[in-house]
C-alpha cells in the first residue's frame, strides 16, 4: 500500500506567532485554528491544498526545542494521508522505520530521515479551499531533501519499501569542481514527490555539504509550492516583502537558445526573474525565495507547470555555470 498524499507538514519553529504572521501577511495562509496532538503550542495554516502546522515548544522538554537547538527552524514532520493507517504503520516498520507512535485515533508516527518524521494519517481527502483563499498557491508539489554522502541509494530503497514510492528520475549535475546526485522516488499519482540529494566526496566540497554542515545532518531544504500563474504570485508575494533570487542578465539571452519559444515572454520571466525549462511533456517555470533562515539552510519554491513532469535539470546546470556569491542557494536542485 502507498500513501495516498502529503497531508500536512509540520514545523517546528522558535517564534510561533512571529512564524505564523510572516505565512499569513507574505504568502497568504489562512490560519484555520489550534492543531491538537502534537504536544506543543501548534496553529493549523492552509493555502489551497497545503496545510503546515507549526509548532512552538510549551516547555523546555518538548521536542520542538531540541530540534531547534539542534536544526533551526524546519520541517521536523512530514505527514502521509494513508487509507488503512495499521497496514501503512506495519509495512513502515517491516521495511526499517523506527516505530514512534503506534496507531491510535486514526494516526501513527515513524522515523524518516534524519530527525524527520513521518505522521501517517488516515482520513479522506481534504476539504475544497476556502472561498476567500487568494488562490496564488494550489498544492505542495515537492520537498527537497539534502542527505549525507553515501546515503542516496539507501534511502531511495527505503521510501520504496516502507511507503511505495517509487524511483522516476536521477541525475548527477557537476560544474566548477563540484557535483551532486539527485534522485526523485514518487507515490503513483505524482502527490507525493521527494527530491532527495546527496554531494558527491570525490570532488570539492558544494552547497550541498555545506547545508549539512549548517543544519547539523540530513534534513529539508525547500519547499516547492505548486501555482497557475506564477508571474502573477512572483508579483503579489514581492509586493508583501517577499524576496526572491535573482539570475543574472546572460540566463535570459540564453534562453531562446536553450529552450527556443517559450509560452511566456521572455521579457515578462527577465524582470520577474523566473526561470524556464522543458521536458518532453510540457514547460516549467519557477523561482526561489531569498532564505530568511538563520542559518540560511531553508527557503520555498514556486513553480508553475504545464504540463512537465521533471525538475529543471537544464535550468539548474545553467544556473550553476552563471550564478554565484549570494545567489548559491539558487543553484540546488528543485
Amino acid at each position: 500500500m502507498s500513501v495516498k498524499a502529503i497531508d500536512h507538514v509540520e514545523w517546528y519553529v522558535n517564534d510561533l506567532e512571529r512564524s505564523v504572521a510572516r505565512l499569513r501577511h507574505e504568502f497568504g495562509f489562512h490560519v484555520m485554528g489550534p492543531h491538537r496532538g502534537t504536544g506543543g503550542r501548534s496553529m493549523l495554516l492552509r493555502h489551497g491544498q497545503i496545510m503546515l502546522v507549526l509548532t512552538g515548544a510549551a516547555a523546555p522538554g518538548h521536542p520542538a526545542a531540541e530540534f531547534v537547538r539542534r536544526h533551526g527552524d524546519g520541517v521536523a514532520t512530514i505527514a502521509f494521508r494513508t487509507g488503512d493507517v495499521q497496514r501503512a504503520f506495519e509495512r513502515a516498520v517491516a521495511a526499517g522505520a523506527r516505530p514512534i507512535a503506534a496507531p491510535a485515533s486514526g494516526t501513527a508516527v515513524v522515523s524518516g530521515f534524519g530527525d524527520v518524521t513521518h505522521r501517517l494519517v488516515e482520513r479522506a481527502d481534504p476539504a475544497p479551499a476556502r472561498a476567500d483563499d487568494d488562490g496564488l498557491l494550489t498544492a505542495l508539489d515537492h520537498v527537497a531533501v539534502c542527505l549525507p554522502a553515501g546515503q542516496l541509494d539507501e534511502t531511495v530503497r527505503f521510501y520504496g519499501d516502507a511507503f511505495g514510492l517509487r524511483q522516476v528520475f536521477d541525475e548527477r549535475i557537476e560544474v566548477n569542481g563540484q557535483a551532486m546526485l539527485s534522485k526523485v522516488v514518487q507515490n503513483g499519482t505524482g502527490t507525493v514527490t521527494f527530491t532527495l540529494i546527496e554531494p558527491d566526496p570525490s570532488l570539492e566540497p558544494g552547497q550541498i555539504d555545506e547545508f549539512l554542515r549548517a543544519h547539523g545532518g540530513a534534513g529539508v531544504q525547500h519547499l516547492a509550492f505548486r501555482t497557475e500563474d506564477i508571474v502573477g504570485a512572483v508579483r503579489t508575494l514581492a509586493g508583501r516583502g517577499v524576496g526572491f533570487l535573482t539570475a543574472p542578465p546572460g540566463y535570459y539571452h540564453a534562453l531562446p537558445v536553450r529552450l527556443g519559444a517559450v509560452s511566456k515572454p521572455v521579457g515578462e520571466l527577465a524582470g520577474l526573474h523566473v526561470l524556464a525549462d522543458r521536458d518532453r511533456w510540457g514547460e516549467l517555470f519557477q523561482i526561489f525565495t531569498r532564505s530568511v533562515h538563520e542559518r540560511h539552510t531553508f527557503f520555498m519554491e514556486l513553480i508553475e507547470r504545464q504540463g512537465a513532469r521533471t525538475f529543471g535539470s537544464s535550468n539548474i546546470r545553467a544556473l550553476y555555470e552563471g550564478l554565484g556569491g549570494e545567489h548559491a542557494a539558487m543553484r540546488l536542485p528543485s
